[in-house]
């Protein structure tokens, strides 16, 4: 099991110190509410005084583990203290196994699409969260692209993979373009995107399309517009499923949580859930390591996900990997999630490998 950020820091924290820490981590997911040290020495199991595990708070805090949201409050995890307890929680875990009903309803189902809409339901009905499941990427990466000028203003486009897959489409700019420039938009395209999966230079393109600045540069804004409208019939379409975003919006929307997830925040998840490439390529970053990945809020390398956590786990068909895994606020119950999504991608592994022999 792996997770970002590596523990061997924590390790160095005293006993007493991961102890109280992980019950206040734990209070505080369960509860949503900054946790006391009267709390915590009445209720946290440790025989020790109010002030003593006030004085470990204090320490927790000086080193970035918890914080107080307010003056009067008590004290929160930040995302270092939700790490430290991930941690811990991994090390604890017992192996895993497989879960036997979970299995048997996805031996049910037909195609491996149908196996893995399954995957993303199971995931975010055992962990109360948006559950995923993505396919491995069999599309190819992308090695070269032409810009042919026809007759009058239409361009032969021609781009080829790795596996030796083609495409031609005949696009029609409405203007005539110099070869040149032609050209420069294929050399840049080339070297910005040779040997990346096809799916990720799409997302790429797309999202660069999508910010104002490429809209001045008319020879890069051209290339990007005939790339992607190429790249459009060499991507497998649906290739990550996704279900529970319901369970977002309960977050966001509870009105007794003081601490509930910012409708801003709701709304940048959702818009990615609409626009599945960017989040295809933010969940590629991760598949590289094998095994279970927990990332934690300020760990994800897009802003648009520093209030979200990832648990996710990779499974391998036969031939290739893909990933199953749950995405949800930084408080969600981590234990629950980790052990759903390392059951769950056990059996998916197996159902899809045996489906394939």
């Amino acid at each position: 099991m792996t997770s970002l950020a590596g523990h061997s820091s924590h390790a160095q924290l005293p006993e007493r110190s991961r102890r109280i820490l992980s019950v206040l981590v734990q209070q505080y997911i369960e509860k949503g509410e900054p946790v006391s040290s009267l709390w915590l020495a009445q209720h946290g199991g440790f025989g020790l005084s109010s002030a003593t595990v006030r004085n470990t708070l204090s320490a927790l805090e000086d080193l970035g583990y918890v914080h107080h949201p307010h003056p009067s409050a008590g004290r929160v995890p930040s995302d270092r203290g939700y790490r430290a307890y991930v941690d811990l929680l991994l090390d604890s875990t017992p192996r895993t196994d497989v879960a036997q009903d979970v299995e048997a309803r996805l031996r049910q189902a037909g195609s491996v699409s149908d196996v893995l809409s399954n995957v993303s339901h199971e995931l975010s009905r055992a962990s109360h969260n948006l559950g995923f499941a993505m396919i491995p990427p069999i599309d190819g990466t992308f090695s070269y692209i032409e810009f042919v000028p026809q007759t009058g203003t239409k361009i032969l486009v021609v781009v080829e993979t790795d596996t030796g897959q083609v495409e031609h489409k005949v696009i029609d700019l409405g203007e005539a373009v110099p070869r040149s420039e032609l050209e420069q938009g294929a050399n840049y395209l080339m070297a910005e995107f040779s040997g990346l999966p096809l799916w990720d230079v799409r997302a790429t393109i797309s999202e660069q399309l999508r910010q104002e600045q490429m809209l001045y540069d008319e020879l890069l804004s051209r290339a990007l517009r005939l790339a992607s409208s190429t790249l459009e019939g060499m991507v497998k379409p649906d290739r990550l499923f996704l279900e529970g975003a319901g369970f977002l919006l309960d977050e966001a929307t509870d009105t007794n949580d003081e601490y509930r997830m910012q409708f801003s925040t709701l709304r940048t998840m959702l818009s990615m859930i609409e626009r599945k490439e960017k989040l295809v390529r933010l969940l590629n970053e991760y598949i590289k390591a094998r095994g279970l990945t927990v990332v934690i809020g300020t760990e994800h390398s897009s802003p648009e996900m520093k209030e979200f956590s990832l648990v996710m786990s990779t499974y391998v068909d036969g031939n290739e990997t893909g990933s199953v895994g749950v995405i949800g606020p930084r408080r969600m119950r981590y234990s629950q999630a980790i052990s759903a999504v390392n059951s769950i991608s056990v059996a998916v592994g197996r159902v899809l490998i045996s489906q394939s022999s």
